[in-house]
């Protein structure tokens, strides 16, 4: 049953995220606040709302290894996305066609994001200030020089309405927002609270549980981007909606941490999420190596760090499970 409630709950945040997606693009082109940092900062957090939710819950009901896995987890899991896709619609060669220059530093700034987690854990750092890790400081610190210097070049923008066919009035799409913005935080609750009932009644780990489980289920709304993405040839925008949400995913772990009245976050997890942030560094290296890379004939040159990624993940899974 405990099971049951756990995919129901999952279910019904993809949808609910999906739909928020969707009115947050029309929100931002419509309204008067449709300026690019306000229009990006709705979308990105219309998509990492499912994630946002799940971790807040982990906190309330005091289990931290869910939380933190869960953000982990969905930026491996983003990135095992665009991978699968990208062997999927291998002959588009995906990156290929894209501009590097827009998406390097992103790649870039994910890895430095995620060393300074992966440090934090192996050394197991214990500073902090107001109950926050001086590590959520440095992450926040370095995502706004990111997002200063950085130049992302113009704003790619995904219509919507033409990929699904359908367009709504301003006021219809905020409505529609604040109703599935309510209902992902209630699925989105009930995914953590089933997630932890899961792990005890099962006995898998909460970090399994919060890193592959709930991250794939929060996680599948950006699936759902990177295929129409896709169905709309705009294969940078694929690229840059997952690059951009795993930065703004390890900001919500700053978030996270305010929540998290017993000190730093990260001093409170197991062992086993170290893997993971591993895990997504080499992922990410893999991803700037493809990007950075001259084009060339061989299909198996252009297919190996897609495989590799879909290998790592797998081999990863099964031995934290």
């Amino acid at each position: 049953m405990v099971f049951i409630l756990f995919a129901l709950s999952a279910f019904i945040v993809v949808l609910a995220a999906i739909q928020l997606n969707r009115f947050g693009d029309v929100i931002s082109r419509k309204s008067a606040l449709s300026g690019a940092v306000v229009g990006t900062f709705l979308i990105a957090g219309a998509t990492s709302l499912p994630e946002l939710t799940t971790s807040l819950t982990a906190v309330y009901i005091d289990n931290p290894d869910i939380a933190v896995g869960n953000m982990l987890g969905s930026n491996v899991f983003n990135l095992l996305i665009l991978a699968v896709v990208d062997m999927f619609y291998r002959r588009k060669r995906m990156f290929n066609s894209v501009d590097r220059r827009q998406h390097l530093p992103s790649a870039i700034a994910g890895i430095v994001f995620t060393l300074v987690i992966a440090a934090s854990l192996l050394f197991n750092f214990n500073a902090s200030l107001f109950n926050i890790g001086i590590e959520m400081f440095v992450l926040v610190a370095l995502y706004i020089v990111t997002m200063k210097f950085f130049n992302k070049g113009e704003e790619e923008e995904m219509d919507e309405a033409a990929a699904t066919g359908r367009d709504y009035s301003l006021r219809a799409a905020s409505i529609g927002f604040a109703i599935c913005a309510l209902v992902v935080f209630g699925a989105g609750s009930a995914l953590s609270i089933f997630g932890d009932q899961l792990a005890q009644q099962t006995g898998m780990s909460s970090s399994f549980v919060g890193s592959f489980l709930i991250a794939a289920s929060t996680s599948l709304p950006e699936l759902v981007t990177v295929l129409v993405a896709f169905k709309l040839a705009n294969y940078g925008m694929a690229v840059g909606s997952i690059l951009g949400s795993n930065l703004f995913n390890l900001q919500l772990l700053a978030v996270t941490d305010v929540f998290y009245q017993k000190g730093a976050i990260l001093s409170a997890l197991t062992s086993s999420h170290l893997p993971i942030a591993l895990l997504s560094i080499v992922m990410l290296v893999l991803t700037v190596f493809t990007l950075n890379r001259k084009p060339k004939e061989n299909s198996l040159y252009y297919a190996a760090p897609s495989l590799i990624i879909i290998f790592l993940y797998f081999v990863t899974s099964y031995n934290l499970f």
